[in-house]
């Protein structure tokens, strides 16, 4: 196997809780059961812990991240409330042709999921991060973007809940976005979006969250 089929490999297995939320990794069984050298299984892990899935600690070896408990997730959306319904706005009103071709093409790109399974859902987790920093991107605002990135909100969502409706809602609701940032509509995109980010905590996250029994540690 290839490094990155081995990263995507060990994703998928954090992602589908193979390997659950807490757990230590083994290098060495995760190179066995991946019929791979430890090398490439400690790149992987290097990889996944850039990105808030991993966490490494000293001289015990890597342990997969918890997910997100509930003042985690809501900390997470008062954070995209406070930035995004204002990127979009602003998206709105900076958008060019040539932006405008970008986010046509962003929609274009992805279709819904049909399996609750990570292997299903990857497409979309990379469609979201994409739309979310393309958004930030066309409001001019490289803080923004980058302050999104680093949240790794995409994977962190979509590990705490996978559902067969997810991604035709998720894709919904970016359209709506997209209609409205390409019609120039300042006030139709910061409400589009703030639509998007509340539905999705209120109605889809914060809910799984709440029967998970997660306290915040």
């Amino acid at each position: 196997m290839l490094t990155d089929d081995v990263h995507e490999a060990v994703k998928a297995l954090i992602m589908d809780h193979a390997i659950a939320p807490g757990e230590r990794v083994s290098i060495d069984g995760l190179a066995r059961q991946l019929g791979v050298s430890p090398t490439p299984v400690r790149e992987a892990l290097a990889r996944l812990e850039t990105a808030e899935l991993v966490v490494k600690e000293p001289l015990r070896g890597y342990r997969t991240t918890p997910l997100l408990n509930r003042e985690q997730l809501a900390d997470l959306y008062r954070f995209r409330l406070l930035i995004e319904p204002w990127a979009a706005a602003r998206a709105a009103e900076k958008a060019d042709e040539r932006g405008r071709g970008r986010l046509r093409a962003e929609m274009a790109a992805c279709d819904a999921p049909h399996e609750a399974t990570y292997d299903a859902y990857k497409a979309l987790t990379a469609h979201d991060t994409r739309f979310h920093v393309l958004v930030a991107e066309l409001a001019g605002s490289a803080q923004v973007r980058l302050a999104f990135e680093r949240t790794h909100c995409h994977l962190h969502i979509f590990r705490l809940y996978y559902d067969s409706g997810i991604g035709r809602r998720t894709l919904e609701e970016h359209r709506a976005i997209t209609d409205a940032v390409l019609a120039g509509d300042p006030g139709a995109a910061e409400a589009a979006m703030r639509t998007h980010l509340e539905t999705a905590y209120y109605e889809r996250l914060r809910p799984v969250s709440e029967a998970s029994g997660a306290e915040p540690t």
